[in-house]
């Protein structure tokens, strides 16, 4: 036998050991000693001879398990047939496999769970591989062989120039870099969006040579917010830019300069009120939906209709003269009265009054607004159903608006101010759960003035400053009643934009309450929509000083243009409450509901209830508490008293609990 170990003189490096057919070890080479694999313990029947090599388990005691490959070649030695075993460690080469594996595999699923797709692009052989979750992305099997051109057909045309452009100076520049573009998928027929982000690895002179880069399906997520955009821009009643959107157009026109700017018109719709009163808020609404689309087919082309709340509209006007505009205006009269709206067989006569401003050099927005406003009443003024174009004489007119500053400011001083107590219910136990405060204008003089008819005034007045504390004084001073106190009552009341602006306003209410023993969470204060987003800033330094009293503060008429959306989660609301455009169909369907769901789900993920507002039928009871909605306030569910007769009412009734019965019953019952 000695003439064996000459079988594998020229592999002596390898671990060699021969067996005889009975599995008696006749040999083994240095290396394979110096292994010490017992072969008696692997199970070599597996290891056919001449044939491919197999991996087995090599078990150890002060160890991990290791991995030896062993092959079989047959021997022929005198006579006596043997087999010769090599053998090999390959635990390092296997657990590297492994990793290998083990990392592909979680890249796959983190691609999975990300949504998002990688490549990697050789700059040297110009070839792409895509990974497989990107594939499926865009439509085909994993593993699909998928070159540039065939990719580059799949791009929308508009964005292929973007592609490369950015590519091209990526590879110059070397580094990180991103694009947003379309693409079909491999059906040629769904078209997606998708952001990607690369980066351009350089070689040692800076060389490109290799482009790694992903991509994620925002498809989705575009849609939602070209949705949020929309909305943050539309009226949600008309589908018309609402008053953000309308003023930055002016402001652009009066940014712009040179030549005609163009002109303003300020819409409103005469006698509305009657028609709300007379046929309902329902009949208005649709009023208001006709009128748009209207408006809308007679304006030149270029302008820009908006709704500015209420009943109100306004165009803007491009590269219009002062005489165009009066013309325009006076078409939409014409066309608005000549067009009865539908109303249940027959048709309603609706009539517009207009004020027309031109955009002069110099003139800023508020001035425009102002100018057009003049204009607006003297149409209205004039006998309403006409148009008039803004002269510098209205102004005198305007003087006359100063008496309602001075009848509101004599009503005060004089008590003649008064407060109204509108319920608002829990829609789930039918309890009251506070009031809210309203504030009437009771002289005795004619004409009688509604809130909407003095409020807009007094607003552009430092009065507005003087009235909001009357109001707190007067809701402060009634919930110190003994008979308020007993009965737990809860006011909420409205303080203006410029009350909110103050910088001293919150501490001055806290104050308050505690001169009068009253605790804070009874006393809450609302602000609009409309205010809230025009002063982020006033608004949280304000809720700052009441939150921490424990006052509640409360973001009324949400929705109006969806605005507030993108602030509300940085302002510290107690309580969200729900524009009545939304609510007053929210039982029939459509889009009301669906959007009241998610003022509802956002409100309540940010810990704030909600009140629904214009709450006037049974019907819409069961849908909003459906919805979620916490409390519900309107004529339905109760109108509005004098302050001092609910007081009345709580003292004559001191132990007896108020509720409103929100409940659909069955008619039997």
């Amino acid at each position: 036998m000695s003439s064996l170990p000459a079988v594998a003189a020229d592999v002596a490096s390898t671990a060699m050991t021969m067996l005889t057919a009975d599995g008696r070890c006749l040999w083994s080479n240095p290396a394979a000693r110096r292994l010490g694999a017992p072969l008696h313990e692997l199970p070599l029947a597996g290891v056919a001879p001449d044939g491919s090599p197999v991996e087995l388990p090599w078990p150890q005691s002060d160890g991990p398990t290791r991995w030896l490959e062993v092959r079989c070649h047959r021997v022929d030695h005198d006579g006596q047939l043997l087999r010769l075993y090599e053998l090999r460690d390959v635990s390092v080469e296997r657990r590297e496999r492994e990793t290998g594996r083990n990392y592909r595999w979680r890249l796959a699923h983190i691609e999975q769970l990300a949504k998002v797709g990688t490549w990697e692009w050789d700059i040297a052989t110009d070839s792409v591989i895509w990974s497989d979750v990107l594939l499926q992305m865009f439509g085909y099997p994993p593993g699909t062989e998928l070159d540039y051109p065939s990719y580059r057909e799949l791009l929308h045309p508009d964005d292929v120039g973007l592609i490369e452009r950015t590519l091209e100076r990526a590879l110059g520049a070397g580094g990180p870099f991103a694009y947003t573009h379309r693409m079909y998928l491999a059906d040629r027929s769904t078209l997606r969006v998708f952001e990607c982000y690369g980066e351009v690895f350089t070689d040692a002179v800076g060389a490109p040579v290799r482009v790694l880069g992903t991509a994620h399906d925002i498809t989705e997520m575009r849609r939602v917010q070209d949705e949020l955009t929309r909305l943050a821009e539309r009226d949600p009643l008309t589908d018309l830019p609402n008053r953000r959107a309308l003023l930055a157009r002016l402001d652009d026109l009066l940014a712009r300069g040179g030549g005609p700017a163009g002109a303003l018109l300020l819409i409103d719709i005469d006698n509305f009120k009657d028609i709300n009163d007379v046929h309902g808020h329902a009949v208005g609404d649709d009023v208001l939906r006709v009128l748009a689309r209207l408006l809308v087919r007679h304006l030149p082309a270029g302008t820009v209709l908006g709704r500015l709340g209420g009943d109100e509209f306004a165009v803007v006007l491009p590269d219009t003269a002062a005489g165009d505009a009066l013309t325009v205006a006076e078409t939409l009269c014409d066309v608005t009265a000549r067009t009865p709206v539908p109303l249940a067989g027959a048709g309603l006569r609706v009539t517009l009054s207009i004020g027309a401003a031109p955009l002069e050099p110099g003139d800023t927005r508020d001035a425009v607004l102002a100018h057009a406003d003049l204009a607006l009443y003297e149409a209205k003024n004039a006998g309403r159903n006409r148009a008039r174009l803004y002269l510098p004489e209205h102004y005198r007119h305007a003087v006359q608006r100063v008496n309602v500053v001075t009848r509101v400011r004599s009503a005060l001083h004089e008590h003649r101010m008064q407060l109204d107590a509108q319920p608002i219910i829990d829609l789930l136990t039918g309890e009251v759960v506070s009031h809210e405060l309203l504030i009437r204008l009771r002289d005795g003089r004619q004409p009688s003035l509604a809130p909407d008819d003095f409020l807009p005034t007094v607003e552009r007045d430092d009065l507005i400053g003087e009235l909001d504390r009357w109001v707190v004084t007067t809701a402060t001073s009634a919930l110190a009643d003994p008979a308020a106190s007993a009965a737990g009552l809860r006011f909420d009341v409205n303080i203006s934009a410029r009350s909110m602006e103050s910088p001293g306003f919150g501490d001055w209410v806290v104050a308050r309450l505690r001169a009068v023993g009253v605790d804070a969470d009874r006393l809450g204060l609302e602000v609009t929509e409309t205010a809230a987003i025009t002063n982020v800033a006033a608004v949280r330094n304000l809720a700052g000083t009441l939150r921490d009293a424990g006052c509640r503060l409360s973001l009324d008429d949400f929705g109006a243009g969806f605005g507030s959306f993108a602030y509300l989660k940085h302002l510290p609301f107690s309580t969200v409450k729900i524009a009545g455009d939304f609510v007053r169909h929210a039982d029939r369907g459509g889009a009301d509901p669906v959007l009241i769901d998610a003022v509802v789900r956002a409100a309540h993920g940010l810990g704030m209830r909600t009140v629904a507002e214009s709450v006037e039928h049974a019907g819409l009871v069961p849908a909003l508490r459906q919805l979620g909605v916490d409390s519900g306030q309107g004529f339905h569910l109760g109108r509005p008293v004098p302050l001092d007769l609910l007081l009345q009412r709580n003292r004559d009734e001191r132990h007896t609990t108020t509720t409103v019965d929100v409940v659909v019953r069955h008619p039997d019952h």
